[in-house]
């Protein structure tokens, strides 16, 4: 509607003594000129630019006699104004020219400047006019004048003596006497005035009156308080001719402001209230609209402490209404209520440092042009002007400020009520809140672009957070698209009257003085007209709408004198050529558009219906306009200015089920007509013969005639309405949208019955619903189910001002002002509405059509909290309470179970028992969410379970959560259950926790807890018990995501507990042959795995079947069984060229760190050549590099690709599988180096099957870190099978080793040698792929047979190391473990890859002096 822009202006009118301080502000009819009162004197200002013009300065003597100047009043024809005096004198000035310069005030332009050209009113629009004022006629009342009243020709004066006087404005009375008030009859309506009382009182007098045109009469306000409506019988003004009506409740009124084109009576109450009253039509009593007031709930403070109202002022469109109080203040509203603005709390009450600031007091105010500015006269200070010392200081004096506003569309052309965008119009730009065009055009693009983006590139709003183009156009921008206007076009044609925004959101036009302009969102250019005189001999007097590419407006032409309807394309040049004009007979007051229709009203109260159509004539393009029908509104409308607004919808009381042929419930099918806020349809009659579509042209084809007029709706401010179609959102589509201001919104809804079955007869179809929003609807998203609006927001400066002296700055006392856009869902309150009339299945209906909508949970959940508020905290009981219904409501949708759940975790406590009562018990909801396995939603409900239960009922459903999130591997919300365990039996819920709930991905895939974790073999275990079996560790915990869950106390209750239910799933893992999940359980949650292997070791942690846990390795690693390649009977590799190819490459590369000197000599050339070839990747480098103590994050090291112009990494963070283009990138690296050897295509044909036989890098990772946690717990078994998936002889050389080197158990040796023939015989029957390294081991095999037939049942497990004693080991171990692994280098971390090229020969340098890694000490270090 409107609002406040910027800061105020002060305009420089220093008074130089308390006489010419001013007083009083009034502006003349066109609101060109502005009349200035100070006690003595009489100033003119021009409004654009705002400057002084001519003063009239009283004499000394004449002053005494006259007394001081009090109020002004303008002729309509701005040649006089007639000043009222203290004494009770009226003068009369004249106006007149300069007679000398024409122009006081001229813009000076430089040489050559389009402006200097000859254009028409330039002169006119651009200087300040040089006036003169004179007083020609002294006029004594012989009493002091209470109010002044310019009524046509005459003027209305009222006197403190009781009287009124009516005198034409050359100073006459005419010869007519002035009328007692005490002899008009007063009642509380005509048709009882005849026999009413007097006014029985010889003191009563009008102390404030205003005219309206429209009611034909005056609103009065009396000394004694009470208000009232007087109106003349007949043309005659004589007190037999006069009769008044009064309401009986209103006793304490202070003044008046009327409302012409609303007939509304705004009555400012000493209370502080504002009562706006209606004239009933038939009784002609004065019946109570609305009040305006301000509620305790929005200011606590100062509501009811504002003083008396002091003014009110309607905009100049009738639209919007300010009110001033006695103690300072100013407050906006929309004609019916709505408040917009208030300066009596936030920014505009206190300063930033919570100080209160004085309120701002005004003497007087009257609005400009269009409603851009308002004048004002403040008053700060003037009661210490006399006293204070500072009498130079600006502002402390009474000033003339210029506040300066920005307004809808709506409020002068509301044909752009059918629009899906919010335009607001400021004195020289627009702002728009559809965004940039292009966007709009590259939406579609984008979105299908969305669908085949990869996953980790998806907004998080690809899932269907913005579902329409329109409304991620309409919402994704917080700022407005601002538009400056032409200079050019604004410099000869300001103010701007009216402005249009096409449907698309992409072109603007705007009407201003003379002529229109129009603009382009997607060039940024605008269009003016090349022939200026064209510009300048049209008005549009109807407003504009955009029809497709064509301008359509309703202009007066000058030249000719003649009402016209033209027609202007978009694409071609600004001229008349091009135009299509259609005479009108009369002026035409609206227009507007619906889909090849156009509308007009017109000021003899008739609608016209236009057709039109495009037209194209060769190589020019133009539209045509035919008459359809003409309506006469005469009987109906009492004054055609009271017509708001003119539109043809499609809605009718038949929704179009009933409706005898679908075609018609597209058409034009009613006439909807604002009539000064009453809302009236005029539906098509369809009671007699139906013309068929075939019989005639639809151009030609006779309309149907229109029923008589029915109200739908009183109080309205603006409609909405759509002409598209969407079969399944029937119900937001086809309804009407209402803004009644104050009392919210309406929809007039239509009912449709399930499944298309015939609807009860005795059933309304439609039906009107009521509900209220917080912000003020501009426009309406009909299948978003959203309201767009815009709010003042306000920005403080007054911390730039220290010192004392600046504290009354403009800029200190008042905020700076900005408009934000905003919105509002709306969907609740009319599903609340339908289900409180008993409709819940078109409430059903209408909920499933939005159902897809990003927001629709919310919908839900803000419909049950506010039914929850409203009824648990009602103190009266509630006979039909409507939360059940609303509980039963929502249980129909998916999201019942979080619905409920998120609002009573955002409700207080004491509300929890009416809600479950309502909804079910918690319990059994929590136990829903178990079955449906939304887990999240059932740790919600464990919160409320904790407060509502007692701790065992909590610590049984938290049990049963905690497992099903273990099963499930919902890693977040087992680190929260365990705190929450632990939190129930300790009684400290609000302990913080100890891990945080995010993780950032990395190749490791989910064993993200070891990344720097240490394990050393050289230090005793802790939590291991005495047994016969004793194997030594250290674990260093990180600091990361899951450090130590708990502390030394790890003996209580509680943390028994959850290690029980720890160690069982752990278990079942194991019993399952489910590695990978157990490596991701312990890494997420930081699980002691080795010191629990150790103690399972003969149990759980036993293979009992090799095959079986060889292939489900395969399958959960994706890891490709073996194959035989073609070739392999005559291997290349059997030749001693392939040896000597494998001895260069590891000399080139560090060596492997399972081929030992020791281990060699049982591995064969082609063993060798292919563990190298597995080394290519990123694992190689597992042991090999160079780290410092402690467990610190290392940087991973490339090889340089020599002959390549752009360096890249083998080992990527990219995830690789089967397919990956790793098995090229290795490949490539092998090719550089080989570029000095000769390769034939078997021998690639045998590296290329050797590389795809291996899995993806990320599970190549996991492995090497299982087989290390599992040999350092003495697993062995499970490091053979290991071994076989990795094709890793040196496991079971490892294995030999300790089997020589240490007591160990027979019966595991016993199990490892039986599964190892299982195997065999598996490979040699299904999985021959396996057969030759089998073949390779079979040396290993042999000797393990030997080692398990001489071995006795040793009493402990202590592992040598071959090259070095343990105490050497120790510290080259801890520094290895501490490092990290290059296979393991993540998305963040492959940036700075390029750096650290160079660390690769440094590093095989270290590794080539050092002795090669031990067995025991192997470590895998996973980042």
């Amino acid at each position: 509607m409107y609002f406040l822009s910027g800061w105020p202006k002060r305009l420089l009118c220093a008074p130089r003594s308390p006489a010419e301080a001013p007083l009083h502000v009034q502006s003349d009819p066109r609101r060109a000129f502005f009349a200035v009162l100070a006690p003595a004197r009489l100033s003119i200002w021009y409004s654009r630019p705002s400057v002084l013009i001519v003063t009239y300065k009283e004499p000394a003597k004449s002053s005494a006699q006259f007394g001081s100047y009090t109020q002004a009043e303008w002729r309509p024809n701005s040649t006089m104004i007639a000043v009222s005096t203290a004494n009770g004198y009226i003068l009369f000035f004249h106006i007149t020219s300069s007679r000398g310069d024409k122009y006081l005030y001229e813009p000076v332009y430089p040489k050559g400047s389009p402006q200097m050209k000859g254009i028409p009113h330039f002169k006119e629009e651009h200087c300040a006019p040089a006036l003169n004022l004179e007083m020609k006629k002294i006029l004594d009342l012989q009493a002091p004048i209470m109010s002044l009243q310019s009524v046509l020709e005459d003027l209305l004066v009222a006197t403190s003596d009781g009287l009124l006087h009516l005198i034409h404005w050359e100073g006459m009375t005419n010869g007519r006497k002035a009328i007692n008030l005490s002899t008009v009859p007063f009642s509380v309506d005509l048709q009882s005035s005849r026999v009413g009382s007097f006014l029985g009182f010889a003191d009563v007098h009008i102390k404030d009156m205003e005219y309206c045109a429209t009611l034909d009469g005056f609103a009065v306000v009396f000394n004694d308080g009470k208000v009232g409506f007087i109106t003349p019988v007949s043309s005659r003004f004589t007190a037999e001719q006069l009769h008044g009506v009064w309401p009986q409740d209103v006793v304490d009124g202070t003044c008046v402001a009327v409302n012409n084109k609303y007939r509304l009576m705004a009555f400012g109450c000493a209370s502080g209230s504002v009562q706006v009253y209606t004239i009933d039509n038939t009784t002609g009593a004065m019946l109570l609209s609305h009040k305006l007031e301000l509620t305790a709930k929005q200011y606590p403070d100062i509501w009811n402490k504002t003083g008396a109202v002091k003014l009110i002022r309607w905009s100049p469109d009738n639209s919007a209404v300010i009110v001033t109080w006695e103690y300072g203040g100013l407050s906006l509203w929309s004609v019916f209520g709505a408040q917009l603005i208030c300066t009596l709390g936030g920014d505009f009450a206190y300063r930033s440092d919570g100080t209160k600031k004085d309120p701002l007091k005004i003497n007087s105010m009257s609005w400009g042009a269009e409603g851009y500015h308002l004048w004002v006269i403040s008053e700060f200070g003037s009661q210490h002007t006399q006293t204070d010392t500072d009498l130079g200081s600006a502002v402390k004096e009474p000033s003339i400020l210029l506040f300066q506003f920005i307004k809808s569309v709506l409020t002068v052309n509301p044909c752009m009520s059918n629009q899906e965008q919010v335009l607001l119009q400021g004195e020289d730009r627009l702002y728009l809140n559809c965004g940039e065009a292009s966007q709009t055009q590259n939406l579609k693009y984008s979105s299908a672009r969305a669908e085949h983006m990869p996953r980790h590139e998806k907004s998080p709003f690809a899932d269907g957070g913005l579902e329409s183009p329109g409304l991620s156009t309409l919402l994704g921008h917080r700022h407005w698209h601002v538009v400056q206007i032409s200079s050019t076009y604004l410099e000869s044609n300001w103010p701007i009257r009216f402005s249009a925004i096409d449907k698309l959101g992409q072109n603007i036009a705007v009407a201003g003085k003379f002529g229109f302009a129009h603009y382009s969102l997607l060039t940024k250019k605008w269009k003016l007209f090349g022939n200026i005189t064209q510009e300048q001999n049209m008005i549009v007097t109807g407003g504009l709408a955009w029809w497709n590419d064509f301008m359509v407006l309703a202009c007066y032409n000058l030249s000719d004198r003649q009402e016209e309807l033209r027609i202007y394309l978009r694409t071609s040049n600004l001229d008349n050529a091009f135009a299509h004009v259609t005479k009108a007979p009369i002026e035409t007051l609206l227009l507007s558009v619906f889909r090849d229709m156009v509308v007009v009203f017109r000021a003899d109260c008739s609608i016209c219906l236009y057709s039109i159509e495009r037209k194209s004539d060769g190589s020019s393009t133009t539209a045509s306009v035919q008459v359809l029908q003409e309506v006469s509104m005469s009987r109906y409308i009492p004054h055609p200015f009271l017509v708001v607004s003119v539109t043809l919808t499609s809605v009718s009381t038949e929704n179009g089920i009933t409706l005898k042929m679908p075609q018609q419930a597209r058409d034009a099918e009613s006439i909807m007509l604002n009539l000064a806020g009453q809302l009236i349809m005029m539906q098509r009659d369809r009671s007699g013969p139906q013309i068929r579509e075939k019989d005639s042209n639809p151009s030609q084809r006779k309309l149907l005639p229109f029923c008589p007029p029915v109200v739908l709706a009183q109080s309205v401010e603006n409609v909405w309405t759509t002409c598209r179609a969407n079969k399944q959102k029937r119900h937001l589509l086809e309804a009407l949208w209402l803004s009644c201001g104050g009392a919210g919104m309406k929809v007039w809804l239509p009912l449709f019955p399930r499944d298309h079955r015939k609807p009860h007869s005795f059933l309304s179809q439609r039906i009107m619903l009521p509900f209220h929003i917080n912000i003020y609807p501009l426009a309406v998203l009909f299948e978003d189910a959203l309201v767009l609006g815009a709010v003042n927001d306000t920005l403080l400066y007054d911390s730039l001002y220290t010192r004392n002296s600046a504290r009354e700055q403009l800029e200190v006392l008042f905020p700076f002002c900005v408009v934000e856009r905003t919105s509002q869902i709306y969907l609740h309150h009319i599903l609340r509405q339908l289900l409180v009339r008993n409709l819940g299945e078109q409430a059903l209906l209408l909920a499933q059509s939005c159902a897809a909508l990003a927001y629709f949970p919310h919908v839900l959940e803000l419909m049950l909290h506010e039914v929850l508020e409203e009824e648990a905290s009602s103190r009266e009981p509630i006979p039909d309470p409507l939360l059940p219904t609303v509980a039963k409501f929502i249980s129909e949708f998916p999201l019942f179970l979080q619905t409920v759940v998120h609002c009573a975790r955002k409700t207080e406590y004491a509300l929890w028992n009416y809600l479950f009562a309502a909804v079910g018990n918690p319990k059994d909801l929590f136990e829903e969410c178990l079955m449906a396995q939304d887990l999240d939603t059932a740790a919600s409900y464990l919160i409320i379970l904790q407060n509502m239960e007692v701790p065992a009922v909590s610590r049984q459903h938290a049990t049963l959560l905690f497992n099903t999130a273990l099963e499930q591997g919902k890693w977040d919300l087992c680190r929260h259950m365990i705190r929450f365990l632990k939190a129930i039996g300790s009684g400290e819920s609000e302990t913080p926790p100890s891990t945080p709930t995010s993780q950032e991905p990395s190749s490791s895939g989910g064993f993200e807890f070891f990344r720097n974790r240490s394990i050393s073999l050289s230090q005793s275990a802790e939590n291991v018990p005495p047994g016969k079996f004793g194997l030594q560790k250290t674990l260093s915990m990180p600091t990361g995501p899951s450090g130590k869950r708990w502390s030394k106390d790890s003996d209580c209750a509680e943390n028994m507990y959850i290690d029980m239910m720890l160690w069982r799933h752990a278990r079942r893992l194991l019993e399952d042959v489910r590695l990978k999940d157990l490596g991701c359980f312990a890494a997420q949650l930081g699980f002691e795995l080795i010191s629990w292997l150790c103690k399972e070791r003969t149990r759980a942690a036993r293979v009992d079947n090799f095959v079986v846990a060889l292939k489900r390795l395969h399958k959960d690693f994706l890891w490709p069984l073996p194959i035989i390649p073609a070739s392999s009977i005559s291997s290349p590799f059997k030749n001693g060229k392939c040896r000597a190819v494998g001895e260069q490459l590891l000399k080139s590369q560090s060596a492997d760190p399972f081929l030992t000197p020791e281990m060699d000599a049982g591995i064969s050339t082609i063993q060798r050549s292919q563990s190298w070839l597995s080394s290519i990747g990123p694992t190689h480098r597992d042991a090999d590099i160079a780290s410092s103590p402690g467990p610190q994050m290392q940087d991973a090291f490339l090889s340089p690709l020599s002959n390549r112009g752009d360096e890249c990494s083998i080992g990527s963070a990219t995830d690789l599988t089967e397919s990956s283009s790793m098995v090229d990138g290795d490949w490539t690296m092998v090719d550089e180096n080989f570029s000095t050897l000769s390769l034939t295509q078997s021998e690639l044909e045998h590296i290329s099957m050797e590389l795809a036989s291996k899995g993806p890098h990320k599970s190549q990772v996991q492995l090497r870190y299982l087989l290390h946690i599992f040999m350092e717990a003495g697993c062995l078994d499970w490091c053979v099978v290991i071994g076989l998936i990795l094709k890793e002889s040196s496991v079971v050389s490892q294995i030999l080793g300790i089997a020589q080197s240490s007591e160990i158990d027979g019966e595991m040796l016993q199990n490892i040698k039986a599964g190892l023939h299982a195997v065999d015989r598996w490979a040699s029957t299904d999985c021959p792929g396996y057969k030759p390294f089998l073949n390779i081991i079979k040396p290993q095999l042999q000797k393990l047979s030997e080692i398990t037939e001489e071995l006795v049942q040793p009493d402990t497990f202590q592992p040598i190391t071959v090259g070095k004693s343990p105490e050497q080991t120790s510290p080259r171990a801890e520094e290895s473990r501490g490092s990290s692994s290059h296979g393991s280098i993540t998305q963040s971390e492959t940036g700075s890859n390029n750096s650290m090229v160079s660390r690769k020969e440094e590093d095989t340098t270290q590794a080539d002096e050092e002795e090669p890694f031990q067995d025991g000490a192997y470590d895998c270090s996973v980042s």
